[in-house]
C-alpha cells in the first residue's frame, strides 16, 4: 500500500471523526444545551420553539445535554401522614412536570435523576404540610380534590422558589389509607359496631313480635269472651222459649205431656248403653214401651 493511499485514508478517517463531533440531530421530542467547558451557551428547540433537524457545534470544544421535552412522570414515595384528627394515613401520590426553563433546569439539576431526588422530598413536605391540616375523611372523600390543588399550589410555589427551571402540570393523590395495623383495628371497630346495631334490631323486632303475640292473645281472649256471653244469652232465651213452650202445651194435653217427661227420662237414664236397671215388668216407667203414647 503505497502512501497516497494510507494519507487518503488517515484523511478520511480524520473528515468521519470530525463530522461525527461537529453535527447531530435534534430529534422533536427532545431538547438540547450545547455546553462549551461546562458552560451553557445555547438551547437548540426550547420550549414554545419548533427547531428539530440537523444542527452543527464546535467539534471537541462544545458538548451536548439532552433534555426530554415532553411532559415527565414522578412517582413520589408513599408517606406516612398525620391528619388533623390524629389519623395516620398512608399517601400515595404522583406529579407530572416539564421542563420550562431548560437553561435553569442544567443549572440547577443537570439531568431528570437529579430532578427526581430533588422533587420527591418537596412533594412529600407539601403533602405533610396540606394533608396534615386536614382530617381523614375531608383526605379520603369530601375534599379530595381541593386538597390535591391545594398541594399542586404549594409545590408549584415551592419549585419556582427553587428556580428548577420546571413547570409542575398536575399533582395526584393515587391513595390514601391507613396503616395496616390500623385498617384492621378499624375493621373491628366496624365489626363490634355492625353486631351491637344487629343485635338491637333483633331485641327491638323480639320486643315488636312479643307485643304483637301479646295483642293477638287478648283479642283471641277478647272474642271469645263476647261470643260465649252472645252464646249464653241466646242459650237462655233458647231454653226459655222452650220452657214457654212446653208450659203452654202441659195445660192442652196432659197425656202428651207424660209421654214427652217419659221420653225424656229414658233418654238420661239410658244415653250411655250400659245402664242396668232392675225393674218389674209392670213397672209404669216401661208402660209407654208397651202401649205406645196412648198408654194409661
Amino acid at each position: 500500500m503505497n502512501r497516497a493511499v494510507v494519507a487518503w485514508l488517515v484523511v478520511a478517517v480524520a473528515v468521519v471523526v470530525l463530522a461525527a463531533n461537529t453535527f447531530f440531530i435534534v430529534d422533536q421530542r427532545e431538547q438540547v444545551v450545547v455546553v462549551n467547558f461546562g458552560e451553557p451557551v445555547r438551547i437548540i428547540n426550547p420550549p414554545g420553539k419548533y427547531d428539530p433537524g440537523l444542527k452543527m457545534k464546535a467539534p471537541f470544544l462544545e458538548s451536548l445535554v439532552v433534555l426530554d421535552k415532553r411532559n415527565q412522570a414522578l412517582e413520589a414515595p408513599q408517606e406516612e401522614v398525620i391528619s388533623a384528627d390524629q389519623q395516620r394515613l398512608v399517601v400515595d401520590a404522583f406529579i407530572r412536570y416539564r421542563i420550562a426553563d431548560p437553561l435553569q433546569f442544567y443549572r440547577t439539576l443537570s439531568n431528570s435523576q437529579v430532578a427526581a431526588d430533588r422533587l420527591e422530598p418537596l412533594v412529600n413536605s407539601s403533602l405533610r404540610q396540606v394533608l396534615g391540616a386536614a382530617t381523614a375523611t375531608d383526605i379520603i372523600s369530601q375534599r379530595r380534590g381541593a386538597l390535591m390543588a391545594q398541594t399542586l399550589n404549594d409545590v408549584r410555589t415551592r419549585a419556582a422558589r427553587s428556580h428548577f427551571g420546571i413547570e409542575v402540570i398536575d399533582l395526584r393523590i393515587k391513595r390514601a389509607d391507613l396503616p395496616t395495623a390500623n385498617q384492621e383495628a378499624v375493621y373491628e371497630r366496624m365489626r363490634s359496631s355492625l353486631q351491637q346495631q344487629a343485635a338491637q334490631i333483633r331485641a327491638e323486632g323480639v320486643a315488636t313480635a312479643r307485643e304483637i303475640v301479646a295483642d293477638a292473645d287478648k283479642q283471641v281472649t277478647i272474642t271469645l269472651a263476647a261470643a260465649t256471653q252472645e252464646s249464653s244469652v241466646t242459650r237462655g232465651a233458647g231454653d226459655a222459649e222452650s220452657a214457654r213452650i212446653f208450659a203452654s202445651s202441659f195445660g192442652k194435653d196432659p197425656s202428651f205431656a207424660a209421654f214427652y217427661r217419659s221420653l225424656q227420662a229414658y233418654e238420661t237414664s239410658l244415653a250411655d248403653g250400659d245402664t242396668t236397671m232392675v225393674l218389674s215388668p209392670d213397672s209404669d216407667f216401661f208402660k209407654y214401651f208397651k202401649n205406645g203414647p196412648n198408654a194409661k
